[in-house]
């Protein structure tokens, strides 16, 4: 009955996930960042192991920490457009109020597009010290070690602070480092099919239909009205979506930075959304479950997995005790959690407006995101693990009578079965294109 009850309870949990996305983001207009949510956890959520279980390995893949806006260019447009709409004498009291933040956001943004932010910096290591404080065994003496990242600074700086965050808890570690090009085959890896799918220059029809949808859920005429007292300015040299949207990545982004200034409050709650939605279901389409993929995108994660799975065997068979410490992005993680198919982390909607329901990209991949899986073993050598998303216990799509811990033999020829089957199988033939 405990079987078939956990069992249930997963699906109930996939198929119902979050039908209130707009409530949630209401509630917490951050989430409207979607994947620029600052990571959102500050407390582990830890269940005993069963009695006579210690833990000794951690198999670890994070996204990178907060980091600012990809481009300097994505900060210094959206500048330019109300600097010289302040020239011109066009802005109303409130633009003149937006311009004079923008300038504060680009002391600190300016030259550092793309990179980690301070808070990200933190993230990484305050996430490295609760790891080691749950699971301390896994770092006792002689505890073997390595951590490596994708060639993107980012992702290496985000390293060098999980690294120092251990080190300081605990100082004889020893934990070699690398970001080379040998590792991108797993920590980032993705194929030629993929590409072809996630094309966005509008040649598919899926794409065709996306674009459609998108642009009728981008309204920007209230806010141009609030930030520009001349409507003819507007109407000869503002493009109004792009600007919309140009706040919008900066409005998402400040929760990652240093400086304090507010762009949230330019969007009424239902423009927030929108936009969000619009993201949201971009993200998913590219990254994870959509049915019209054909599950393309989430096998681009299979080497990430297969490598998990191998070095998970490794440590077993060597008797070693340790982690294995993997940094990259959120189109690793986000396919990565569709393929293990964690609870909710891989809901399936054909439709656009579905998407919002089954699937929520800051549910899943807010900035510093993380899986970790945490082996346990007793002394007569029986293997169990859990799996964590983002700190957070979580199940796999298959039943378990220790749950939230699984049998490392049901768990690995789990994940063996989703590495050597098409992702598109697990959807409901229903939604298949």
């Amino acid at each position: 009955m405990r079987r078939l009850l956990i069992g249930l309870f997963a699906l109930i949990c996939l198929s119902g996930v979050s039908q209130n996305a707009r409530k949630e983001i209401a509630q917490t207009p951050p989430k409207a960042g979607g994947v620029y949510y600052a990571y959102p956890v500050t407390e582990s959520n830890n269940t005993d192991a069963p009695k006579g279980y210690t833990p000794f390995y951690i198999s670890h893949y994070g996204r990178h920490g907060s980091r600012y806006l990809i481009a300097d260019k994505d900060y210094s447009d959206v500048i330019d457009v109300m600097r010289q709409a302040h020239q011109a004498g066009t802005l109303s009291p409130l633009g003149e109020e937006v311009y004079g933040r923008l300038l504060l956001v680009w002391e600190e943004a300016n030259g550092r597009g793309g990179e980690l932010t301070p808070l990200g910096a933190r993230q990484h290591h305050d996430i490295a010290q609760r790891m080691y404080r749950s699971f301390t065994p896994v770092f006792d003496k002689n505890a073997r070690i390595t951590a490596a990242s994708t060639q993107v600074m980012r992702c290496a700086h985000s390293m060098f602070n999980f690294i120092e965050g251990l080190k300081e808890l605990n100082p004889s570690l020893v934990i070699p480092k690398e970001s080379s090009a040998r590792n991108m085959i797993y920590l980032c890896h993705s194929e030629p099919p993929s590409w072809d799918f996630n094309d966005n220059k509008g040649r598919l029809p899926w794409q065709q239909e996306y674009d459609k949808w998108s642009a009728s859920k981008v309204n920007p005429d209230r806010m141009m009205s609030s930030l520009f007292d001349d409507e003819s300015y507007v109407t000869q040299y503002i493009y109004p979506d792009r600007l919309m949207w140009g706040l919008y990545w900066i409005a998402v982004d400040m929760q990652n930075m240093e400086t304090d200034a507010d762009f949230i409050s330019l969007f009424t709650p239902d423009e927030l959304y929108d936009l969000w939605e619009v993201i949201n279901a971009s993200f998913y389409i590219k990254n994870s479950s959509y049915p019209r993929s054909d599950g393309l995108n989430v096998d681009n994660a299979k080497n990430l997995l297969r490598n998990i799975v191998d070095t998970a065997d490794q440590y077993i068979a060597s008797g070693d005790h340790g982690a294995t410490l993997r940094f990259g992005h959120d189109g690793n993680i986000v396919p990565l959690a569709a393929l293990m198919r964690f609870t909710n982390c891989h809901g399936y909607a054909a439709s656009l407006d579905d998407i919002a329901n089954v699937w929520q990209a800051y549910n899943i991949s807010p900035m510093g995101s993380n899986m970790q899986m945490v082996f346990f073993k007793n002394v007569k050598g029986d293997i169990i693990v859990k799996f964590m998303m983002n700190e957070q216990e979580i199940g796999l799509d298959m039943a378990s009578d220790i749950y939230p811990f699984y049998h490392w033999n049901d768990a690995r020829n789990y994940l063996m079965e989703a590495i050597n089957t098409p992702s598109i199988q697990y959807c409901p033939k229903e939604l298949r294109q």
